[in-house]
């Protein structure tokens, strides 16, 4: 679709549609796991450790909880040089096959999620540095191995070198750690790119909004920009957006509005550090009857099972800052997706660039 500038093309996304069980159980502290169950949503999990700061904050500063969900599971990774995106992709994509299928804790989720992301170093790590990177224990990273059906650390480091490709990739120590930082989101969006080779999911997401009406549209927090930002575009298009920007008692007065007005779904967009509180709005809403769908940072997740379609794009974490350039830019592909399937978007936006112009609205 286009219109006034505002708005953005896109295709695509990821997610399945049948739920997988991989969670389960109880992690090595004896705490619940909070990981997907029969019915539940798809995915590998992953779960943030104690001790992080607030509101996406990382390197050296705290570090970020994963995502997963229903209808999930996050495809290829890419990351580093143009030359070796391709290998890395398929490293991390075997890495996503080697994890589905088993019942992790949220700790194991956790080192799971750190060796996607890593995707190219992780056959070159010792198990105190994995450890150190995913911000847990070494017997932690030992205990992994022996879930996932190896001896050992070093057997499943083995087995990773014999399955991915074995040069390391290229050294970037010459970059500054400003330069480091936007590397890192190239490499997010190259993982955002191959998770969209499949684009039924997203497609299938923006049939679900355009035919919610209202479309409450979720994000607090961290989350607040990327849900603002969707909400403005689609607004344009879709008769009835509703932002859900802040908690407290109202929220669930806002879902139950909307549920009243003749919504059937919801979008929310979570990211690091997860909120409790979108928790217990998805859970809240899911209970009115809306079917939820999430675009979050990962495959990895506190959100997990309180998700009908999950869409991952990872964040930057190498500031003190999360960044998320993926995310934003996967709002735009489902707007996309969503125009497709609203009949009369083109139009919208034909008369809304006539009233534009009429008004004045912008400088050319």
């Amino acid at each position: 679709m286009s219109g006034d500038g505002d708005n953005g093309n896109g295709a695509g996304g990821t997610a399945g549609d049948e739920p997988r069980d991989i969670g389960g159980g109880h992690d090595e502290d004896g705490g619940h796991d909070d990981g997907v169950r029969d019915g539940e949503p798809r995915g590998v999990g992953g779960a943030h450790g104690d001790g992080a700061a607030d509101d996406g904050v990382t390197g050296g500063v705290a570090a970020g909880d994963g995502v997963q969900g229903r209808a999930g599971g996050a495809r290829g990774v890419q990351a580093g040089p143009e030359a070796a995106a391709a290998a890395e992709t398929g490293t991390a994509a075997r890495l996503q096959k080697l994890f589905e299928g088993h019942r992790l804790t949220p700790t194991q989720r956790r080192i799971a999620h750190c060796m996607v992301r890593r995707a190219a170093d992780a056959p070159f790590l010792s198990s105190v540095e994995l450890a150190e990177l995913a911000g847990v224990s070494q017997p932690s990273v030992t205990r992994f191995a022996v879930a996932l059906g190896f001896d050992g650390y070093p057997a499943l480091r083995r087995h990773l070198r014999e399955v991915a490709p074995t040069d390391k990739p290229g050294d970037t120590g010459s970059y500054n750690e400003y330069q480091q930082a936007v590397q890192a989101e190239i490499d997010n969006l190259r993982q955002l790119a191959a998770a969209l080779a499949d684009p039924s999911p997203v497609s299938e997401a923006g049939r679900l909004l355009a035919a919610s009406r209202p479309l409450p549209v979720l994000g607090l927090r961290a989350a607040t920009a990327q849900a603002a930002g969707f909400s403005y575009f689609a607004r344009k298009v879709h008769p009835d957006v509703r932002l859900l920007d802040e908690g407290g008692t109202m929220l669930a007065d806002r879902i139950d509005a909307a549920v009243r007005a003749g919504a059937s779904a919801l979008l929310c967009f979570a990211l690091p550090r997860h909120p409790r509180e979108v928790v217990d709005a998805l859970d809240y809403a899911r209970a009115a009857g809306l079917t939820v769908v999430t675009v979050a940072d990962s495959a990895f997740a506190p959100v997990a099972h309180h998700t009908d379609l999950l869409l991952p794009a990872p964040v930057g974490t190498g500031l003190a800052f999360d960044t998320a350039c993926a995310p934003m830019l996967l709002g735009r592909v489902l707007l996309e997706a969503m125009c497709d399937a609203l009949p009369d978007a083109q139009a919208r936006l034909e008369q809304f660039d006539a009233g534009a112009a009429a008004r004045g609205l912008f400088v050319e």
